[in-house]
This record gives structure tokens, C-alpha cells and sequence, in this order.
């Protein structure tokens, strides 16, 4: 199936859906919930899981009343979700803490470009917490183009920022895993040659 196609089926079942029909809203939820899930984790951690409940319970309550106003359905899943995580940051004052396993990176192959990396990748909660390690603008620039699928446009119409601000926090982002993943991979290979080298015996 097509890009284009996908996303016509997509847009008939929000119209279904928007008309009460209760499969066309399953349907919704089977393709979004994935990439909207990963989307909050990358916000707030092991918390994720609550907020995307919580949004699809405001997404069922108010889908009668949604107007594509450029970000599509994605994109409003994802306003409404990101206002749910920024109310609950706000609330307990922190930032997620993530913690990133090497075993992510261990096998991946030399040379290959980031963002097919961070695409192949991005279903693991490793590969989200690594995402979420960058500064919250590169992030979440990065989770809403890459992970969930966004477009420049509605990724920017999600964040409240410009296109081109857009572009420049997915590029510093994705620039920025690139050097981490090569010091990574530099590290394991000195670890890697350390633990190979005999001891001398007396």
C-alpha cells in the first residue's frame, strides 16, 4: 500500500468514525496508537501508557467535531496528547529520566544514515529513550517527524513553531544522535578490544 493510499484510508475512517461508526474508530486506533504511544513515551516515560488512555477518551468524546486544519488526524491525536503530557510535566516538575542500553546500537551496521536508523529502529523503547535524551525542542521535533510520521507542516502546527524551526530541531536532532551513535559504537569497540587482549602470565 501506498503513502497516499494510506492516508486516504485513514481519512475515511476518521469521516466513519466522526458518524459514530464504532469500527472505523478501531480502525483509527490500531493505526495511530503505535507511533502515539511511542510519541509520549519519549515525553514522559513510564507514564505513557496512562496518557495515551487518556487521550483516546478525549479523541472518542470530541472526534464529531474535528476539522483537518493541516496537521490531519495524526496531528491532532498528537496536540491533544502533547497538552496531556505537558500538564502532567507541569505537575510533577521534572523531565522523564531515561536511561540508554548500548546493546541498541551494538549491531548496527557502519555508515548507515540516522534518520533510516532512528526509523528502522523506533518501535524499541531504547530507541526512545536514546530520541529522548535531546534537548525537549530536538526530541520531540524528531519523535513527531520520524516516529510518528508527521509531516513538517503539521509537525510544526503541533509544537506552535515555524516550518523552519521545525526542520532545523529534526536536523540539530538528528545530527546529534548521529555523533552519539559513533561514540557509542567507538566505545564498545575499545571495550570490545580490551576484553580480547590476553593477560600476560608470569
Amino acid at each position: 500500500m501506498t503513502a497516499g493510499q494510506a492516508a486516504a484510508d485513514l481519512a475515511a475512517a476518521v469521516r466513519a468514525a466522526r458518524g459514530g461508526d464504532e469500527a472505523a474508530f478501531r480502525l483509527l486506533y490500531r493505526e495511530v496508537q503505535p507511533g502515539l504511544l511511542r510519541y509520549l513515551r519519549g515525553l514522559v516515560g513510564d507514564d505513557a501508557e496512562d496518557l495515551a488512555s487518556e487521550t483516546w477518551l478525549q479523541i472518542a468524546r470530541d472526534i464529531r467535531s474535528f476539522r483537518d486544519e493541516g496537521a490531519g488526524f495524526r496531528g491532532w491525536a498528537a496536540t491533544i496528547a502533547r497538552h496531556r503530557a505537558l500538564d502532567h510535566l507541569r505537575r510533577n516538575q521534572r523531565r522523564p529520566v531515561t536511561g540508554v542500553s548500548l546493546d541498541m546500537v551494538a549491531d548496527l551496521p557502519d555508515g548507515q544514515d540516522t534518520a533510516e536508523q532512528v526509523i528502522r529502529l523506533a518501535a524499541t523503547n531504547a530507541t526512545v529513550a536514546f530520541i529522548a535524551t535531546l534537548p525537549r525542542d530536538q526530541a520531540e521535533a524528531v519523535l513527531l517527524r520520524i516516529v510518528l510520521g508527521l509531516d513538517v507542516k503539521a509537525t510544526a502546527k503541533v509544537m506552535g513553531k515555524r516550518a523552519g524551526a521545525v526542520r532545523t530541531a529534526v536536523w540539530r536532532g538528528l545530527r546529534t544522535l548521529a555523533e552519539r551513535l559513533e561514540q557509542q559504537r567507538a566505545d564498545a569497540g575499545v571495550t570490545h578490544a580490551g576484553a580480547g587482549t590476553p593477560r600476560k602470565t608470569r
